[in-house]
């Protein structure tokens, strides 16, 4: 008897609790479709995790090398190659980040007004995943630039400084990451 009162009360609850949705405080948003981080992150040319495929296999990224650089033992050529890698991939990307941003704010501006077709949306859509696909080239080709810039010890040490090599702390809460062979 006890379980079926229980089933009864927790089947009332659902609907509730399924009705509440998680966007309920997005609603506000200057594009409803990027957090106001998100569209500083685009603006500015960050990196917001493009480049780990790079990054977690052994192709450093010019900004980490960069902050390394007397870790990594960077010789002047070094540094400058990279501060240029780094400085070409932050323009392209906040170029492109700027783009997105605008074509996000123009799609939210279609669904506000209701004036969305389908095909409008496909343009819309294609167009906001062309610009993202190259906004990640981007910063991957910038990763595979700077590996090509270091030796193979500096790379090891990158790593190992990154906390992804076998011997490296791991920072709290979170887990090494094993380089490949």
């Amino acid at each position: 008897m006890r379980a079926l009162i229980y089933a009864s009360l927790l089947a009332a609850a659902l609907p509730a609790a399924a009705q509440t949705s998680s966007y309920s405080d997005q609603q506000a948003r200057d594009i409803k479709a990027l957090s106001a981080d998100e569209m500083a992150d685009l603006l500015a040319g960050r990196g917001m995790r493009l480049a780990r495929a790079a990054e977690l296999n052994r192709y450093p990224g010019p900004m980490h090398v960069l902050e390394l650089k007397d870790q990594l033992g960077l010789t002047e050529a070094q540094r400058a190659a990279v501060q240029a890698s780094f400085a070409r991939v932050r323009g392209e990307a906040q170029a492109l980040g700027a783009e997105i941003v605008d074509r996000e704010r123009a799609l939210d501006a279609a669904f506000e007004q209701q004036a969305v077709s389908p095909e409008r949306l496909t343009d819309a859509t294609a167009a906001i995943a062309a610009l993202q696909g190259r906004l990640r080239a981007a910063h991957l080709a910038a990763h595979l630039e700077t590996r090509a810039l270091l030796t193979a010890d500096q790379v090891a040490r990158y790593d190992r400084l990154r906390g992804y090599g076998a011997d490296a702390p791991a920072a709290p809460g979170q887990h090494r990451h094993q380089p490949p062979g």
